[in-house]
């Protein structure tokens, strides 16, 4: 399993700041998202790739978890903050009952799913069985197997519209010389929400004697995106402006997730922070109702000016009459 190097994924070091970590993100996700890129097919693999790097090193918890990995992650080494002999080892993909899973199409790598991936529990463990089937009753041994869960990584777009997706699955008990190969087909529905799980009947740990197989459970996890913020079922759009834009007012052009491009007019005067609401073009909700996306009002000033730019702002300080608040 090869080791990802997500600050070289991303162009940061170990000392880049969260903020800048997010701005990293996002510069390279404008540039790889499929639906700018000319490549197609290498840009979503590169943008699945960015993902994957942002989900953990945008995350304090994850990134600090990734950075006690270190690249000599599978070497063998001392008992460490998870007590484990080995960092090799990994936090297991094995639920008690003795099988490994591993994934593909759910947009996560091997080794993401190995560390930060989803985990096995939730069913029926005891090996002997449920109360009145032991072997006292002359009864064979049975138990159910366990629910096996994992994350999924699922678009914007993917959650506005819907999809089908494919994922194999290979499951690989102790004991077991030949893994069980699967391909899944998925149906991704159309509003589904972050954390929402798709239950897969039957595909979990497999039962004892007569108890049933375990349930596999895949774990909606939205991946980033370069533009929208989500919260609930509305989305969020970071609008930048220029000063003058602000002030004198502006109308501008905002493309929505349904990729149609929108007027929108900016009021003059508006203040950063401000929230312009366009009505119905954020996520569907359980009863498919588009919910609403924010513009989230920026003013951008410029880092540097040209001589004769910096004259016209001496001479607006010196005429204007605005004062600021406070």
């Amino acid at each position: 399993m090869e080791f990802k190097d997500y600050y070289k994924i991303l162009g940061v070091t170990k000392t880049t700041a969260q903020e800048d970590i997010r701005r990293a993100f996002r510069k390279l996700a404008k540039k790889y998202h499929p639906d700018v890129a000319k490549d197609k097919k290498t840009a979503e693999t590169k943008f699945k790739e960015i993902n994957e790097a942002y989900e953990v090193l945008g995350d304090a918890d994850k990134r600090k978890k990734y950075d006690q990995l270190g690249s000599s992650w599978d070497q063998p080494a001392s008992p460490g903050a998870y007590g484990r002999p080995s960092y090799g080892a990994g936090p297991s993909r094995r639920p008690s009952g003795g099988t490994e899973y591993h994934f593909e199409g759910t947009g996560f790598s091997d080794f993401f799913e190995q560390f930060f991936g989803g985990s096995g529990g939730g069913g029926a463990s005891n090996p002997f069985g449920n109360a009145g089937r032991g072997p006292s009753r002359g009864r064979p041994m049975s138990a159910d197997g366990e629910d096996h869960e994992a994350e999924i990584l699922v678009t914007l777009e993917e959650a506005l519209r819907g999809s089908e997706r494919s994922i194999s699955l290979r499951k690989v008990a102790v004991g077991q010389s030949q893994p069980e190969m699967q391909t899944l087909k998925i149906r991704i529905p159309a509003g589904v929400k972050e954390g929402q799980r798709i239950r897969l009947s039957g595909q979990g740990e497999a039962g004892v004697g007569q108890g049933t197989a375990g349930d596999l459970y895949l774990k909606i996890k939205f991946s980033q995106h370069p533009h929208y913020r989500v919260k609930g079922q509305d989305l969020f759009y970071d609008l930048d402006l220029a000063p003058w834009e602000a002030v004198l007012g502006a109308k501008v052009t905002v493309r929505t997730l349904d990729g149609d491009d929108v007027s929108v007019t900016v009021p003059a005067g508006v203040q950063a922070g401000t929230q312009l609401r366009l009505r119905g073009k954020g996520l569907p909700d359980a009863q498919k109702v588009r919910q609403d996306l924010f513009l989230k009002i920026s003013i951008e000033i410029p880092e540097t000016l040209e001589e004769g730019e910096r004259k016209l702002w001496e001479k607006l300080a010196q005429g204007s009459k605005f004062e600021p608040r406070g």
